[in-house]
């Protein structure tokens, strides 16, 4: 089956087919091409989604990648990752071996069929030369005949005629026989160039034509040949990394496997475990006989009356009674005077009163009373101390020891704290020891180096390490020191607490009631804490104490004298100037300070406030920044 033979006469269509192959392997690779760009668009928007959820360096999201859920879901980024990566590939390997090599093979295939149907069109227009050439010579030998008969004709009949002279009758004979002579000429001429029309006919249909469309034929079969091994060669770009991607999916089962929830719980546990042991039972108050009431060791406000009220310790009471409420507001809100302040006296020297204006005594009140209170009214930050300590869990500062912290979670930050310096330790030593070595090389070698020229920098490292170790005996007393307050574990630690309890019980129930009418609303550990920690129970106080005082916002002067009797309040006399260092904030008191020792509450209507404009601006904005 030849399409020399079967198609002779199909130049025209043969022409219209083979350009038509060519269109379609153009479209196949323009297909390929929409493919790759998919491939690297899906590749590129893999990576995104990968990275998108990436967590960030030095980041709250770092911390969460300790979970097995969460690393599971880092290895199945990762994993996507190289499975994007394997779409890349894909696509590389289609640009180059189908697209480009199909390119290339669409120009060689143009200027190949270009050359065919040339030789065709060349072969075409000899034989129909041919035949033009064919005739020619059989017109002009058909002109000539009839030319030859007319010249007979005319002999004959001037021959025949008696009046036409012999002259005349020789001319004509002599045209005749011209004229026969020319036709014999055209004859053998147009028989000469029929048979040479015949001998080129036959070659062009039986040798030049089928030779052309062979070609032509074989032009076709190696375009249909080269599109089939590329649609291979399509399939096999992708088989070839399947086993890849399924190593990835293998991967992402695997990581999947490795969830550990017993685990993660633990986690959970050592994250966020405080260290304090729940709180003890309420005792019962008993209000029908309100001068013998007595108050639970673990309420949060203790009796002052005449100081014989006995606290109770040991037992389940030791514990946090309000673990779930932050320090600063539940402080600032027990500690707020609950009375209005008394009024102004009417006479003009209130000194000539006998008992004077009542203090800001805080009264007593159930516990349910307060709890109610807490719940149903809006906390508010009484001094700046407060607010500063606010601002700085919002900023996310904190002291340098932790002490913000919970008892565990402090233990755990002065460790890792503790084992950071003692890496940067190291890594200074392990400098120390490199340039060591390098300043014998230098001694020993002077050619290779000046040895004083590392002096300055071991005198640096040597000066690093001892900073470090510095801290590091620093943050490991801060460490022993938490070790040693956390509750204790073993029996003999019990007694030892039992009998540092029963040795304090009036030195904790000092502490404990000055935390509670302490009017600036700072907050402290609470009770069992001190008596458990063997320390006294102002150390746990120091992250306040140690704080700058508290800016003065304006002045003011006495009105009236003033009497403060109790905890908290601050005497004045009428007429004397005075420092004001936090305002009323609607209750009736206002803080003053006479010098760094002396400060408390007065009244408000006491005394004539004098506000500095800018230090009262700056002291609203950050109670705003701190509510």
């Amino acid at each position: 089956m030849s399409w020399g033979t079967e198609l002779w006469d199909q130049f025209d269509n043969l022409e219209k087919h083979t350009q038509w192959g060519i269109d379609v392997l153009e479209k196949y690779i323009k297909f390929v091409k929409e493919r790759t760009e998919i491939e690297l668009s899906y590749a590129k928007q893999l990576r995104n989604l990968s990275k998108k959820y990436q967590p960030k360096k030095n980041s709250k999201e770092e911390e969460e990648y300790r979970y097995t859920s969460t690393r599971a879901f880092l290895a199945t980024l990762n994993e996507m990752n190289d499975y994007a990566g394997q779409h890349e590939v894909i696509s590389e390997n289609m640009t180059s071996l189908i697209t480009g090599e199909l390119t290339r093979y669409v120009q060689e295939l143009k200027q190949e069929r270009k050359s065919h149907f040339h030789d065709g069109r060349k072969a075409q227009q000899h034989i129909e030369t041919c035949w033009k050439q064919l005739e020619a010579s059989k017109r002009r030998f058909e002109r000539d005949c009839k030319e030859a008969d007319r010249a007979q004709q005319y002999f004959e009949k001037m021959d025949a005629d008696i009046n036409v002279t012999k002259a005349d009758v020789e001319k004509a004979r002599q045209q005749a026989q011209l004229r026969h002579q020319m036709a014999e000429d055209s004859k053998a001429e147009y028989s000469s160039t029929l048979q040479k029309f015949n001998s080129e006919q036959h070659d062009h249909y039986y040798t030049h034509v089928p030779n052309i469309f062979q070609k032509i034929q074989e032009m076709e079969e190696r375009r249909i040949v080269r599109i089939g091994e590329s649609m291979k060669t399509f399939a096999e770009v992708d088989r070839k990394v399947i086993p890849i991607i399924g190593k990835c999916l293998d991967e992402i089962t695997k990581a999947a496997e490795s969830i550990d929830h017993k685990n993660d719980s633990q986690l959970v546990i050592e994250a966020f475990k405080s260290g304090f042991e729940p709180p003890g039972d309420v005792d019962f108050e008993d209000f029908t006989q309100p001068m013998k009431r007595t108050v639970s060791e673990s309420s949060l406000s203790n009796s002052r009356g005449d100081g014989k009220s006995e606290p109770k310790f040991g037992g389940k009471s030791k514990g946090k009674l309000w673990p779930f409420i932050k320090k600063n507001k539940l402080m600032s809100l027990l500690t707020s005077p609950h009375q209005p302040p008394p009024p102004p006296p009417a006479s003009a020297s209130p000194s000539a009163v006998p008992n004077g204006p009542q203090s800001p005594k805080q009264q007593k009140e159930p516990l349910s009373h307060r709890f109610n209170e807490f719940m149903t009214s809006k906390p508010k930050i009484h001094c700046f101390r407060s607010l500063k300590r606010g601002l700085s869990l919002k900023l996310g500062a904190g002291p340098e020891d932790f002490s913000n912290l919970p008892p565990e979670q402090r233990r755990k930050k002065l460790q890792q704290k503790v084992d950071e310096l003692n890496k940067d330790i190291q890594k200074e030593m392990d400098q120390r020891d490199a340039l060591t070595k390098m300043k014998d090389v230098y001694i020993k070698n002077p050619q290779m180096g000046d040895a004083a020229s590392v002096d300055h920098r071991l005198a640096e490292l040597g000066q690093n390490i001892e900073k470090l170790r510095l801290e590091v005996q620093k943050f490991e007393g801060w460490l022993a020191e938490v070790e040693g307050r956390l509750p204790m574990r073993t029996e003999q630690a019990r007694r030892q607490s039992g009998l540092y309890e029963a040795q304090n019980t009036s030195a904790v129930n000092s502490c404990a009631q000055d935390r509670e009418s302490s009017p600036d609303g700072s907050y402290t550990e609470e009770q069992s804490q001190e008596t458990e920690m063997k320390v006294p129970a102002t150390d746990f106080d120091d992250e306040f104490d140690d704080e700058e005082p508290l800016p003065t916002i304006g002045t003011c002067k006495a009105l009236y004298t003033f009497e403060g009797q109790n905890e908290g309040t601050i005497s004045v006399a009428e007429g004397e100037m005075l420092y004001v260092i936090e305002e009323d904030k609607g209750d009736g008191w206002t803080r003053i300070r006479r010098n760094e020792d002396e400060e408390g509450y007065v009244p408000t209507s006491y005394v004539e406030v004098y506000l500095d404009k800018n230090a009262k601006d700056v002291y609203k904005s950050l109670q705003k920044i701190s509510e």
